[in-house]
């Protein structure tokens, strides 16, 4: 873009399912009174789907025109001047003397920070417990096929955090004025992902291309200077000048000597100095959130939710959501749905996986945990989401910080003894009704790794319960065929976010000096793009910190 060139927004141009963008183009001008002959460069900011007037079905933009300073247009409601805000990803200047910085995790937080760090010279040392995406990938698949788990290399852990085997959705309720989530999804692009992502109203990936970006964004991290190591856990953290002192309100109270992490433990053998580190470790690192919690770091439990995958056909939600009839050049429909039960409790979908599949998705022995799954095409034969319930820290009292992480280690042993190892599955007809399932339904599971039907009714607690069998029954009256008998659960969806939040001041420094927590499993995030963003927020604090505000 020129510097004299001026943007126009023009929002809500709805055009037929079928159309191409020159026609978008024309009638964006129109709808600003532009000469239609006017030159200029578009940049499409947003394509969602408008559904209401079925038969009708709409695809409605909102585009960028880049024209030349002095072009005449109409201002409307749709039609507005905006100014351009990227994010500079090179603000920071090091001096002589790199300091040694580590990341922890190699999530999309533990990305993102070090490939930030690592544009503006700092070469991060970044360490993972789990392997490269590309071996991760073998090892998740041998599991599926065996059952037999590699606890640091599962679909918790490696290469690319929990979100790798995920439908790899991007979307984000985060409110961005600093334009991060737009640098995330061009880093995104560059790295393998599709253009669409820049505007779709629900971006999406999907797992065989994430495993291919993120691969890419390693090899660019080592390239700018950074080091990876994979097979690398952190086992301890070095504090110096540490006291025992309480630590009430993170913003004001400072420990009686400046305590700071002045080295790492990989897997209790080796030391490594550092300066600084980003605590990248995802909601799944339970020995890493025991061993934070032996060392005093600040803590508190949070609220989370618990449920069960439930699996429909995608047939029934695309003519739910599109009608009979459709035109199939809709891609599979998804849905959103919230309910709040009699007894105070929240239900609601969450990480709807259209086309998608069911995962065994446990990370530690003797435990089940499910997942959804969407490659980038979505055409398995079924749609699911988790259907959860809202828990707080009062269905887990007690004076441990990590309660909430044995409410969730108690719910996954006992899926796991339920079915042996393999994932437990219910028909919703007789979940409600209390009895095994004896057989599939008029459809079959859409799952990766082993199943068995057994009774779940009893697994999560009574209120819960029947706060899921509400919501179940309320999402039938928006959804025709949602409490349907045969529809498939699968348990436990337990890891809906991190149960633990790891306390930080406004720049995103724990007390102990030089530690950052950060991410979905330090309670700041919640999916790959927020988790993602904070990445990028915590290496920005960080750099702050060491070479001054910018």
């Amino acid at each position: 873009m020129k510097k004299e060139d001026i943007i126009l927004r023009i929002d809500q141009i709805s055009v037929p399912v079928e159309h191409t963008v020159e026609e978008v183009v024309k009638k964006a001008k129109k709808t600003a009174g532009i000469r239609p002959k006017t030159s200029c460069t578009v940049q499409i900011i947003r394509r969602s789907i408008d559904a209401r007037k079925r038969p009708d079905i709409r695809y409605v933009y909102s585009v960028d025109l880049h024209l030349p300073h002095g072009t005449s247009w109409r201002k409307s409601a749709h039609a507005r001047l905006v100014e351009a805000k990227p994010f500079d990803p090179f603000r920071w200047n090091i001096n002589d003397s790199t300091p040694r910085v580590a990341v922890i995790g190699s999530g999309p937080a533990g990305l993102f920070a070090a490939y930030l760090l690592a544009l503006n010279g700092f070469r991060p040392m970044l360490f993972e417990r789990g392997q490269e995406a590309h071996k991760r990938l073998a090892d998740v698949t041998a599991f599926w096929e065996s059952g037999k788990l590699k606890p640091d290399s599962n679909v918790q852990f490696g290469e690319g955090g929990a979100g790798t085997f995920s439908d790899g959705k991007l979307n984000t309720r985060v409110n961005d004025k600093s334009g991060r989530n737009r640098f995330v999804l061009e880093t995104f692009v560059r790295f393998g992902a599709k253009e669409e992502i820049l505007y779709d109203a629900a971006p999406h990936v999907g797992t065989d291309r994430l495993i291919t970006i993120v691969t890419n964004l390693r090899k660019e991290i080592v390239r700018l200077g950074g080091t990876v190591r994979f097979g690398a856990k952190v086992t301890g953290l070095e504090l110096t000048n540490k006291t025992s002192a309480g630590f009430s309100d993170i913003n004001s109270l400072k420990p009686m000597n400046e305590a700071s992490v002045s080295a790492l433990y990989i897997n209790d053998t080796e030391r490594i100095p550092v300066d600084a580190c980003i605590l990248a470790i995802g909601h799944s690192a339970r020995d890493t959130f025991r061993m934070l919690n032996k060392l005093d770091i600040p803590m508190e439990p949070k609220p989370f939710a618990v449920g069960f995958r439930v699996e429909h056909p995608q047939k029934m939600i695309n003519e739910s959501q599109y009608g009979t009839g459709y035109p199939h050049s809709l891609p599979p429909a998804a849905y959103k749905l919230t309910h709040k039960a009699s007894n105070g409790r929240s239900v609601y979908s969450f990480c709807m996986c259209p086309g998608g599949y069911v995962v065994n998705s446990s990370s530690g022995e003797k435990q089940t945990v499910v997942n959804g799954m969407s490659y980038s095409g979505r055409n398995s034969a079924n749609a699911n989401s988790a259907v959860v319930v809202s828990v707080s820290p009062d269905d887990f009292p007690g004076t441990d910080v990590l309660s909430g992480i044995h409410f969730q280690e108690a719910l996954e042993e006992k899926s796991f003894q339920l079915a042996n190892g393999s994932i437990p599955q219910q028909l919703y007809g007789d979940y409600r009704q209390d009895k095994e399932s004896p057989s599939y339904g008029a459809f079959s599971s859409c799952v990766k790794g082993s199943a068995s039907f057994c009774n779940l009714r009893g697994l999560l607690p009574a209120d819960a319960e029947q706060a899921f069998l509400e919501g179940m029954e309320s999402f039938g009256k928006k959804i025709r065929g949602f409490d349907r008998e045969d529809a498939i659960l699968s348990s436990i969806e337990s890891r809906t976010s991190s149960p633990v939040r790891i306390l930080r001041n406004e720049h995103c420094e724990s007390h102990i000096k030089g530690l950052y927590p950060c991410g979905e499993g330090a309670g700041y995030a919640g999916g790959i793009t927020s988790a993602a963003m904070d990445g990028l927020k915590c290496a920005e604090a960080l750099m702050n910190n060491i070479c001054g505000s910018n």
